[in-house]
């Protein structure tokens, strides 16, 4: 493949901006080369700007459920932005969703719009603080939940650890009030918990772990999560910005049957536009302005574009059958790589729910942050690169999860497949 206008064009970008991209994870740092520069896309595939074909397993990073340019979608944003780009006022449509959503998820009794994942959790965990009258929360090693301050930590040493900051600028003074526990480990939660009795406001996760690649639940963590949220006067998070939508039409909540306080969705909800949520039940939604002190406020939030490719991909997740079609495809999926490195000899260890999934370059089993970090990052590169030359694109990280749409088919499957066979045997 020839790479020369993405070649030219990262060059450019890098003089003008921090890294040549605007997303960090988009720079291809953890693989190596040139990320492609994109030109356009259709359902199952991406074009670069070189005219390289590519079949995307990546779909912009999870909210491409339906594939790149849906028609359903396209044609609801056409409708839309003929209307106007935005108001900084209430709109019909705005209420749609949000009733969209509270059916789906009815544990988000009231719903706030906003425009990104980062302003949903950074959002929720404030009127969380408000609600439980406390300031610490909990998070998890190897979750993430936006670039907000209070959320950029790592676990520091010891059992009971209280967050250090994992990016410059980021004060001490907040990251001190982030308690970090282990994904799937109830007892490190109980011990933070203890530590630090009624300082906890609120626990935050991802009920599926999408940020360190797909790392599924452990059987009873959720559940277990919840009730040691209660018994302690702590509110419980979820941060479904992945997997709303995604692993059902309900979420993580749905199918694993553990209703959280307070929920934060993306991604999907807007077709593949900038848009993100929170909500939960009434009385402590009420505390958000103007209804309430708790200030949170912005002028392009339920805007009126993104409301519409919202509403249009919604609709077409709730038509019979649509979940049922991810599950098989994706299961083809899973086994068809596992069938492949078996018969290569390479240790490798898919993770899955639903459409979400990660090739770990690694033999054991993966439930947390500690074995992610083993897996072998030099070969996944190796593997990425095979990948793309084959017309596979992919995460540039092993550290992320691959998406499945409903306009991935059986035969793309079985392409997929094939690069990676020849991938791992040469």
């Amino acid at each position: 493949m020839q790479h020369s206008r993405s070649d030219s064009l990262f060059s450019r970008a890098q003089e003008i901006m921090p890294g040549g991209v605007n997303s960090p994870v988009r720079s291809f740092v953890n693989v190596g080369g040139t990320p492609p520069f994109i030109a356009r896309g259709q359902g199952p595939y991406i074009w670069d700007v070189d005219g390289n074909k590519y079949l995307d397993f990546l779909g912009s990073w999870g909210p491409l459920l339906l594939g790149h340019a849906n028609e359903a979608v396209t044609r609801a944003i056409q409708s839309a932005v003929v209307s106007g780009t935005t108001f900084g006022a209430p709109t019909e449509i705005e209420v749609d969703l949000a009733e969209m959503i509270n059916r789906a998820f009815p544990s988000m009794e009231m719903v706030r719009l906003v425009n990104s994942g980062t302003e949903a959790t950074m959002s929720a965990i404030r009127v969380a603080r408000a609600y439980a009258g406390r300031d610490k929360i909990i998070k998890f090693n190897g979750c993430y939940h936006g670039h907000a301050d209070g959320l950029l930590v790592k676990a520091g040493s010891g059992a009971a650890t209280i967050g250090v900051p994992t990016s410059p600028g980021v004060p001490n003074a907040y990251a001190v009030e982030t308690l970090v526990a282990e994904y799937n480990q109830l007892e490190t939660v109980e011990i933070l918990l203890k530590e630090y009795p009624k300082q906890v406001a609120a626990i935050i996760v991802e009920p599926v772990a999408g940020n360190m690649g797909v790392v599924p639940p452990s059987p009873g963590f959720l559940a277990g999560l919840r009730a040691m949220a209660h018994e302690h006067g702590s509110l419980l998070i979820f941060d479904e910005v992945i997997t709303g939508f995604r692993v059902a039409y309900g979420g993580a909540q749905q199918k694993y049957g553990v209703e959280p306080d307070i929920t934060c969705l993306g991604k999907i909800i807007g077709g593949g536009l900038p848009i993100g949520a929170y909500g939960g039940h009434r009385d402590i939604m009420r505390l958000v302005a103007p209804s309430g002190p708790v200030y949170q406020a912005g002028t392009l939030s339920g805007n009126p574009i993104a409301v519409s490719a919202g509403l249009a991909c919604i609709t077409e997740l709730g038509r019979p059958g649509v979940y049922e079609r991810l599950e098989e495809t994706t299961a083809n999926l899973e086994q068809g790589v596992l069938a492949i490195s078996e018969a290569a000899g390479i240790a490798l260890t898919v993770n899955r729910v639903g459409s979400m999934f990660t090739v770990f370059h690694t033999g054991e089993p993966v439930a947390g942050w500690n074995q992610v970090a083993r897996s072998d990052k030099d070969s996944y590169a190796s593997l990425f690169h095979k990948l793309l030359n084959a017309g596979i694109y992919s995460a540039p990280s092993q550290f992320e999860a691959g998406f499945v749409s409903t306009a991935h088919t059986a035969s793309h499957v079985d392409e997929f497949l094939e690069a990676l066979r020849v991938g791992l045997n040469n």
